[in-house]
């Protein structure tokens, strides 16, 4: 059996936790071979392909996380020569988020036209965009038809919506990636979303250091605890772990192109 933590964040994970090379340690020992090291903003780009060339088991994401701020800006040339890297996956992550800024007040113009960058430059390089959405998905889902987003489809990280929502990412061709709140006892319209999403669609990931898993809720996350995620979703469809874990790295590998075997 193996997992591939679809999104976490190796590069902000607490000094408790003993340093990348203890974390992915400590993954392989649940299973979890691969991980995909997600960017919040272009700070931590160069620390993240570091990462990546020194520990064979890390991809990348690279991308603008929507709640950096607006005064934090790349050029199209620069995202593309970061994501250019041959271990880089992804753009992202990427979308908006109105629960951290007042979206009635405030014209988020700013926000969309920064999405839509990301966007435009996922397509010329041919590869998938990690989204990020809060309070926001209309708007969100109306810039990915806008965009043509569906020609490179990705990832609808962290997901939280209801199944109509999942269902219009799914016709973007986009798949949909659970974390450690489909464990949580009172998320029953993400578990609803979990047993209804097509098991070729479905992807699962940590947000490490950020929404630990039962039994670990409330403390910091690492890659290690995918395998909570991964068992909660078997348990909601009726499945052993060895068939999600299956199901979900033959997805993340369909979507983001076969991996480098060293990884193994």
């Amino acid at each position: 059996m193996t997992l591939i933590d679809s999104h976490c964040h190796l590069n902000i994970l607490p000094e408790d936790f003993g340093g990348p090379a203890q974390v992915i340690a400590n993954a392989h020992q649940t299973g979890v071979d691969r991980m995909m090291c997600v960017a919040i903003g272009p700070d931590g780009w160069s620390e993240i392909l570091e990462l990546c060339d020194q520990h064979p088991e890390v991809y990348a994401a690279i991308g603008i996380h929507p709640c950096e701020p607006k005064t934090v800006t790349v050029t199209d040339a620069q995202l593309i020569e970061a994501a250019s890297h041959p271990r880089v996956l992804a753009i992202g992550e990427t979308g908006l988020d109105y629960h951290h800024f007042d979206a009635e007040a405030e014209d988020m113009t700013w926000q969309a036209d920064r999405f839509r960058q990301m966007i435009r430059v996922a397509k010329q390089l041919k590869k998938p965009i990690v989204i990020h959405t809060r309070h926001s998905t209309p708007d969100c889902l109306r810039i990915l038809k806008e965009e043509g987003a569906d020609e490179v489809g990705g990832i609808m990280h962290c997901f939280v919506e209801d199944w109509a929502i999942a269902k219009a990412a799914l016709e973007l061709n986009f798949y949909i990636s659970f974390s450690g709140i489909v464990t949580f006892k009172n998320a029953k319209s993400v578990k609803a979303v979990a047993q209804q999403v097509p098991l070729d669609r479905i992807l699962v990931e940590t947000d490490a250091p950020y929404l630990a898993p039962v039994p670990y809720r409330g403390k910091p996350n690492q890659p290690a605890y995918t395998r909570y995620v991964a068992e909660e979703i078997a348990q909601l469809r009726g499945l052993s772990l060895d068939e999600v874990a299956d199901a979900t790295s033959a997805n993340f590998e369909r979507l983001m192109g076969k991996l480098d075997p060293r990884s193994f």
